[in-house]
């Protein structure tokens, strides 16, 4: 049987957690990336195994170049093709800006900007090979409207839009599609992990009152890709307008 396959960094938990069982239950071979999580990784790449799809579950600071590059050859290794990459994985270190510290805002850029440009450099070099892939980058709408005390996640994700955008430019003439995905205020562990007035905010700006749900964004990113007419896109997927 040949299976599709898809990276999703990030995929123990929250968002990257639906993402990975989405593709999974469809039959999707799914590298399950995590760095610290490993007892919840490998229990989402059982689950995927169960439901009919195939997975392992791979440890993998994606911010080191290397280590990117291993998540790729193990797609490789396991089936030998690579259709999707879910850059997923992200952090958030609040802090109002005069007070935030530098190690703050290199590792949030690190985590959040480096990991998935290393990633897409390692994917694309073997889709180019294959003459297709997609890659979906997951940002925020904080990246385009900026918030209060989020300055280096505000900046990461601001930049990874741009990093979409120039590598759908670069990528097209090898058949790779990069898209965006901002998938609005969720109640994840890094949702919850917010202060209750950006939570307050996230709804007030709603114009249906109402949080993203994991599952419905894990879904819109399935769909997405296969969508072969679609690169170099930002979709917002909740009701706040920007």
């Amino acid at each position: 049987m040949t299976r599709k396959t898809v990276i999703v960094t990030g995929a123990s938990r929250g968002l990257g957690r639906e993402v990975a069982l989405a593709f999974g239950r469809s039959g999707w071979g799914v590298v399950v990336d995590y760095l610290r999580s490993k007892a919840e990784a490998e229990a989402a790449a059982g689950e995927i195994v169960s439901s009919g799809g195939d997975a392992v579950a791979i440890r993998a600071d994606a911010g080191d170049q290397a280590q990117a590059e291993s998540l790729v050859n193990s797609a490789m290794t396991r089936w030998g093709r690579l259709d999707v990459l879910i850059n997923n994985a992200g952090i958030s270190r609040e802090g109002l800006l005069l007070r935030l510290s530098e190690d703050a805002l290199d590792e949030t850029l690190r985590t959040n900007l480096k990991g998935p440009f290393h990633a897409i450099k390692a994917a694309s070099e073997v889709m180019a090979r294959q003459g297709y892939g997609h890659i979906i980058n997951i940002s925020s709408i904080t990246g385009v409207k900026g918030r209060g005390g989020h300055s280096a996640y505000a900046a990461s994700k601001a930049a990874l839009i741009g990093l979409t955008k120039a590598a759908a430019v670069e990528l097209a003439p090898h058949g790779i599609q990069v898209n965006c995905v901002l998938p609005g205020y969720m109640q994840t562990d890094m949702g919850m992990s917010a202060s209750d007035k950006a939570k307050d905010n996230a709804l007030a700006d709603s114009l249906l009152k109402t949080c993203s749900m994991p599952a419905e964004a894990a879904l819109f990113i399935f769909n997405l890709v296969y969508m072969k007419s679609v690169s170099g896109q930002v979709f917002n997927l909740d009701s706040r307008i920007i």
